[in-house]
């Protein structure tokens, strides 16, 4: 068995996930970067260097997702960290932006533009979570962090005061949904060694955006990190950015 920490990233080829990745790595950790296409993983993995690996992972597809759980049974016999980061902002990637932020809003969003929102950023996460819990159990100390937004909270958007609500639409409903799952499994999982937490990285440029973003992905990587190497004293159960806790 990998006498290492061993983490798991989905979409980590590419923003937030590639620099979580990055870090992981640089904490000790045998990373296995988790690309929907295994070529843009394996580029990564290269750039990231040693204690870096690519691993095919389409969290909307079932059979990539039980053919990456048996490999990191075969390789590494356990799960210590799963970084449930993969997520999309619309259903058309390559949709213009101010497109994209009208089609957002509930009102005027395809409903099959939902349920492809929702595939990703809720059903992936339940999906992943449960093919990966068996691997998370032969840990030690388990660990899932699952990549929340403080734009879902619905305690910031139902305040007047917040001028983003007016963006609160399908992205930011799936990522409420989200943290939802976060505090089931938690709930579900409070009397094992497995913690479980959701962290907001911030306004951070990235593709989701259109690199619109304000935060550099350094700085929206460090509370996901953190989160993923709490002891056993930290925290589940929790959504928290770098200065705390945020609000449901």
């Amino acid at each position: 068995m990998e006498e290492r920490r061993v983490a798991l990233v989905t979409g980590a080829n590419q923003g937030i996930g590639l620099e979580i990745a990055r870090k992981l790595v640089g904490h000790g950790l045998t990373v296995l970067v988790g690309a929907r296409v295994l070529e843009k993983g394996e580029a990564a993995a290269r750039e990231i260097g040693d204690g870096a690996h690519a691993i095919r992972i389409d969290v909307t597809d079932q059979a990539s997702i039980s053919a990456a759980a048996e490999r990191i049974g075969r390789e590494f016999g356990r799960l210590d960290v799963l970084m449930n980061n993969a997520g999309i902002s619309r259903a058309k990637p390559n949709q213009a932006f101010a497109e994209a932020v009208k089609t957002n809003l509930l009102i005027d969003a395809p409903l099959e533009d939902v349920k492809t929102v929702f595939e990703t950023n809720v059903f992936g996460v339940i999906a992943v979570t449960q093919a990966m819990l068996p691997l998370l159990r032969e840990a030690p100390a388990g660990r899932i962090v699952i990549t929340g937004s403080s734009a879902a909270s619905l305690t910031l958007n139902s305040d007047p005061a917040n001028s983003h609500r007016k963006m609160f639409g399908n992205y930011s409903v799936s990522k409420t949904a989200a943290h939802a799952v976060m505090l089931a499994f938690a709930l579900a999982l409070e009397d094992t060694n497995i913690k479980v937490n959701a962290a907001c990285p911030g306004f951070t440029s990235t593709a989701l955006n259109n690199f619109n973003g304000t935060r550099s992905v350094e700085e929206g990587a460090r509370e996901p990190v953190r989160l993923a190497l709490i002891g056993d004293d930290g925290p589940t159960g929790t959504f928290s950015d770098e200065n705390g806790p945020v609000p449901w």
